[in-house]
């Protein structure tokens, strides 16, 4: 017997441990869905923008990746990277606010919940802020309201039209009121934008919550959901106590906000790119033509073509 028939031997006589079976799956080759549980291999699922090819899952993208869907290669100009949040109140509850920024910024290599910048989408030039579930739950803090607000600013100044993807437990608890009164000031700015024309969507993915949901998520004029996204402000179970009723099964989902009037269109992934496009396009200021000069002949108005 050869030595590589007696290693063959002895790796098919000997037990295939559980330890030995996770550490061969946890390389990061095959993601498990969460909702089927077919395994697919990660670049397919991948290049599927992260949507079980079995189920039609939505997987959860953070905010390098949806980019990398929406906007143009070449074409992304980050904006406000360098804006730092902060700790006025030094909030601690089991960690010090402090401390959890530190550790989310070095786990995530992101500033905060937010990326913020202007690009091309099919060609068409926006603003587009993406939220990153992983920073904090993508909580909105200071810098998540300050960096909106300039991108839609800026937008508004350049005539430009805004996308903002949400993703977001809801306002930032360790930054209190001043986490609140991030909702005043995006609204305001969105406010101004309207005012001049532009055309704002909101998309809403899972989960879209809280003081996100009860502000600039719902103030799209066209609003975008993702399928069987999260969409609510408060919780299910602080709803039913309050109502003492049983809630419906599909409640807070997307489908069941779009049966009753919340949202406008539910787009599954895979087709955000050209819908968007479709829908600036619809919404593009039609410029102004002066009219045709004319040319007198024999007494007839022709026009020069």
């Amino acid at each position: 017997m050869s030595l590589f028939d007696w290693f063959a031997n002895r790796r098919k006589d000997g037990p295939i441990s559980q330890e030995r079976q996770e550490r061969e799956i946890a390389d990061g080759l095959w993601s498990k869905c969460e909702a089927c549980g077919v395994m697919t291999y990660t670049k397919d699922l991948k290049a599927n923008q992260f949507v079980c090819v079995e189920c039609g899952h939505h997987h959860r993208v953070f905010s390098d990746d949806r980019i990398h869907q929406l906007i143009d290669q070449g074409t992304w100009q980050p904006m406000n990277a360098q804006v730092q949040p902060q700790d006025p109140l030094k909030f601690r509850d089991r960690k010090a606010y402090s401390d959890r920024l530190r550790d989310m910024q070095t786990r995530t290599q992101l500033t905060d919940a937010v990326q913020t910048g202007t690009g091309k989408l099919d060609n068409l030039p926006l603003g587009l802020g993406v939220m990153d579930f992983r920073f904090m739950g993508g909580s909105m803090g200071s810098v998540v309201g300050e960096k909106l607000t300039r991108l839609i600013e800026h937008s508004t100044a350049a005539g430009l039209p805004v996308v903002i993807v949400c993703a977001s437990g809801g306002a930032r608890m360790q930054e209190g009121m001043l986490s609140l009164m991030q909702m005043a000031k995006i609204s305001g700015a969105l406010e101004r934008h309207r005012t001049a024309g532009l055309l704002y969507i909101p998309v809403l993915s899972h989960p879209t919550t809280g003081g996100v949901t009860a502000s600039f998520a719902m103030l799209g004029d066209i609003i975008v959901a993702e399928p069987q996204a999260l969409i609510a402000f408060a919780g299910r179970r602080v709803i039913e106590q309050t109502v003492r009723e049983k809630l419906p099964d599909d409640f807070q989902s997307a489908e069941y906000l779009l049966k009753h009037g919340f949202v406008d269109v539910i787009v599954p992934r895979t087709e955000l790119n050209s819908t968007l496009a479709k829908l600036i396009r619809l919404h593009q200021p039609v410029p102004s033509s002066p009219l045709k000069p004319l040319h007198t002949v024999s007494n007839h108005h022709v026009a020069i073509t």
